[in-house]
């Protein structure tokens, strides 16, 4: 069974809602203005009139904060214009979460950061009653106390943490395993390409030219990190195993995953700009090497080389090259999807798959406002 990438409906303003005499409102303070946070507010913005008068749910931005300074409605207005903001405070995150739990009605924080400091706060505002729905992997793959933490204050009281976009941006993978386990269906298996990068870069390899000169149009393209070596190590794919590991009952930490990083030693060692010179140069011997001889292997075995991530009925976790036939459904990914394969009590014969683009703002934003709009309507703020 395949799950198409678009959003699930239950997160959609149904359009036969009749609006509310005065909408209802929800406070939101927006913490990571960047790439994500900047597309999750152009959809705020763009959707709020729409929100208000059929699903009858007021959206009020009621701050910004970066790591450095922070935006406040009650000192400009036009907040919600962004660009026109003027008048800035230092970051203060207490007070920031303070000013927007102070306002009438349901108070949410949206962290767009990658920020430790910030996933630290989560397990107390949630106890203060304010939802937390993020994209930032760290809280959900950090450290087990912190997790258990969070989901302790989300459970003691009314307040909500919603993930989805940490695994797979925009497409319904925590929300599918969840449905599924909440309603008895036993978990077995988990296969993913949770990679857009490697996934593109593992499909266009056939050893025609050296990997490191595809690694270079990746990274030129925008399609990997600033530093392509956090891609190919393999840390950002197990952390979002580990997400779905814990969501599944395994306590799962980082350490806990074998993880094959793609990267050599003495890469690894390099300090960023020198490797992205080398990088620039094509002079990755170290890399362009092992990897013509692993796709020589895998082409005499008659399989095509996949990056997949792997959790089996045990909670053992895997991240690593892997050789699959070519019948396999990760052979035939598209550019830079994502696709995962859940396979279950239900779904033994025919795993279910989720796949669709995994990557970049729009989606991820789409995924973190769906999270937004799944709390709205579960707090009854939707009409």
């Amino acid at each position: 069974m395949d799950i198409v990438a678009s959003p699930p409906e239950r997160s959609r303003p149904r359009p036969h809602a009749i609006a509310s005499p005065v909408p209802r409102l929800l406070a939101l303070g927006v913490i990571g203005p960047g790439r994500i946070g900047g597309a999750l507010l152009d959809q705020l913005r763009a959707a709020r009139t729409r929100l208000a008068s059929q699903a009858g749910l007021a959206l009020e931005l009621r701050g910004i904060a970066t790591r450095s300074r922070m935006w406040l409605d009650c000192d400009d207005p036009q907040l919600d214009q962004r660009n026109g903001a003027q008048t800035w405070r230092p970051a203060d995150l207490d007070v920031f979460a303070a000013h927007v739990r102070g306002a009438q009605g349901m108070a949410m924080l949206v962290d767009c950061s990658a920020s430790e400091a910030v996933t630290d706060r989560y397990a107390g505002w949630l106890a203060a009653g304010i939802h937390v729905v993020t994209p930032n992997k760290l809280a959900g793959s950090g450290p087990l106390a912190r997790w258990q933490a969070i989901r302790a204050a989300a459970a003691a009281g009314a307040s909500r943490w919603r993930y989805e976009a940490t695994v797979c941006a925009g497409l319904p993978v925590i929300q599918t395993l969840r449905d599924l386990l909440d309603t008895g269906d036993i978990l077995h298996a988990v296969e993913g390409m949770f990679s857009g990068t490697l996934a593109w870069l593992c499909s266009r390899y056939d050893a025609t030219g050296p990997f490191s000169a595809l690694l270079r149009e990746a990274h030129a393209q925008g399609y990997t990190e600033p530093d392509p070596r956090e891609d190919l190590s393999g840390t950002d794919v197990a952390r979002k195993l580990v997400i779905l590991a814990r969501e599944a009952g395994w306590p799962l930490s980082l350490e806990d995953v074998e993880v094959e990083s793609l990267v050599p030693p003495a890469l690894a060692a390099l300090p960023a700009d020198a490797f992205l010179e080398r990088l620039g140069r094509g002079e990755l011997a170290e890399l362009d090497a092992p990897l013509a001889e692993r796709l020589a292997r895998t082409r005499q075995a008659g399989c095509v080389l996949r990056h997949v991530a792997s959790l089996d009925a045990h909670g053992r976790a895997t991240v690593r090259l892997q050789a699959l036939p070519a019948h396999h459904p990760f052979v035939h990914v598209r550019l830079t999807d994502n696709v995962v394969q859940l396979r279950t009590a239900r779904y033994c014969d025919n795993p279910l798959i989720v796949q669709g683009p995994g990557a970049g703002p729009q989606v991820t934003a789409g995924g973190v406002f769906a999270d937004m709009l799944r709390i709205a309507e579960i707090q009854g703020a939707l009409a």
